[in-house]
Parts: C-alpha cells; sequence; structure tokens
C-alpha cells in the first residue's frame, strides 16, 4: 500500500504507482510529492547535498517481519515537471519513471555502484506497464 503525502499543487494520479508497488512489494511504502526547496533541504540534511534533486529514496530498516514499511520516497515535482516537457511525455509519466526509480533503491538497487542492473530493471518495468518510449530509451 502507498501512503501518499502530496506537499505541491500538482494533481497526482496515483493508481499507476499502486499498481507497480503492489506488483514489485508487499510492503507499505510512504510516498510524498515536494518541490525544490524542499527536496534539496531534505537532500543536505540527509546526504549533504546541498541541491534539489529528482528524487530521494530511504529505505527502513528490516526485522523481519512483513508490517514494518520498505520505506519512503520523496519526488521532486518541479524537476519533474522540466524533464517530462524537455522529453515531450506527461508529468504522470515522469513520476511514474521517478516512482520506479526509487522503489527499485528501496529494494536494493543501486545504479551508483552496479553494473547496469538497476537501469535494466527501470526499462523492464517501463515495458511491461506500457510507459511511453520516451521513458525507455533515454540516457539517465
Amino acid at each position: 500500500m502507498l501512503d501518499i503525502t502530496n506537499h505541491t499543487n500538482c494533481d497526482i494520479d496515483s493508481t499507476l504507482l499502486e499498481k507497480i508497488a503492489k506488483k514489485l512489494t508487499p510492503k507499505d511504502i510512504e510516498l510524498v510529492f515536494v518541490e525544490d526547496t524542499q527536496i534539496q533541504q531534505i537532500n543536505a540534511e540527509f546526504l549533504g547535498k546541498d541541491y534539489p534533486t529528482d528524487v530521494l529514496s530511504f529505505p527502513l530498516e528490516s526485522f523481519g517481519t512483513n508490517e514494518i514499511p520498505l520505506g519512503s520516497i520523496i519526488i521532486n515535482t518541479q524537476k519533474a515537471q522540466e524533464v517530462s516537457q524537455n522529453l515531450g511525455h506527461s508529468l504522470d509519466s515522469e513520476i511514474v519513471l521517478l516512482f520506479i526509480h526509487g522503489l527499485l533503491h528501496l529494494l536494493g538497487f543501486d545504479h551508483e555502484r552496479d553494473s547496469g542492473e538497476h537501469r535494466a530493471k527501470e526499462q523492464e518495468i517501463a515495458m511491461a506497464f506500457g510507459l511511453p518510449e520516451t521513458l525507455i530509451v533515454r540516457n539517465t
């Protein structure tokens, strides 16, 4: 289940996000939507990076029970809007890709350390859910 908090003026369609979460994990996920200022503060406080980013993920430690949430995903809707306009797809589609990206981090994938497995899994999920080609072929 997704526990969604929206601190923006964006109208978020959570239908596909719920389907993807249900397909990939039985655990609960906190999903928070913010703008540049808020994500920059979080990025600086928790990761020591004083700039806005598109998505952050914070996994919770596993205590051997399915009742503990998997973690939190924070999505910057301002960055998502910029990228969606530049690549020619909808804001909803960009948010879905950022959610997939963040969720894979919570599930243990790490594009900064792996040999392309994270990106390959993103592409696999995007294709399985019929997402736009611009989400699948870009270099991010």
